[in-house]
């Protein structure tokens, strides 16, 4: 299902003061027809948002195996840097990785606070998109002091049956103005409206222009 096919609709309302601060985040869904277009609509997606200067971009996935799918897909679109966390990966490989990100994130908070042209040289390689596929088994241990990745934006590109899941990809991975697009395939709206329930959260339709929600 293309971008473009998408409904426009309002952003979520704003939540109760006594909410989690998770609840402040801006939570989106993107409605797939069938698994097999779900691909095609990443790529839509990031045909998009992914043209944004610097943007940080995290794609979460439940397995390996949609990871490698996820990374094949992505990896030959010229706007985008693109890394993968996954469970063998060498230590110093994984530090590399998270520390190229975080400047990727000054970079893209720098570029907001002082345009680009006003003053603010980004190098040519910068300019891309800087993006991060990961499993859950390799987010960021905050409990063992590790800093969360704090991205601009998290795709949930499988949507987690769990609340503890989602909340966990959130602390670890969005920065605190971040924004979440899960995308939903069929039966899953059953998933996302429960993940509303239980985490106390309001989950919109993704507005079709994405430029007013980053």
């Amino acid at each position: 299902m293309a971008i473009d096919a998408i409904e426009a609709s309002s952003p979520p309302s704003q939540t109760p003061s006594n909410s989690s601060s998770s609840n402040q985040l801006h939570h989106f869904y993107v409605a797939v027809d069938r698994h097999q277009f779900k691909m095609e609509t990443l790529i839509d997606l990031l045909g998009v948002a992914g043209r944004r200067t610097c943007l940080p971009i995290v794609v979460c996935c439940s397995s390996r195996d949609e990871l490698d799918a996820v990374c094949s897909a992505v990896s030959n679109l010229p706007y985008i840097s693109l890394s993968s966390l996954y469970s063998d990966q060498a230590e110093a490989e994984r530090c590399l990785i998270l520390e190229k990100f975080r400047e990727a994130t000054m970079n893209w908070n720098q570029q907001v606070k002082v345009p680009t042209g006003d003053g603010l040289e980004i190098e040519k390689d910068e300019q891309k998109s800087c993006m991060i596929v990961v499993t859950d088994a390799c987010l960021p241990l905050l409990a063992s002091g590790e800093s969360p990745i704090s991205a601009r934006v998290l795709i949930n590109y499988e949507l987690p049956t769990k609340k503890e899941t989602y909340m966990r990809r959130l602390t670890s991975c969005l920065a605190a103005d971040g924004i979440v697009i899960n995308m939903v395939v069929g039966g899953e709206v059953v998933t996302l409206k429960s993940l509303e329930e239980s985490s106390g959260l309001i989950i919109a339709e993704m507005p079709i222009n994405i430029s007013e929600i980053l």
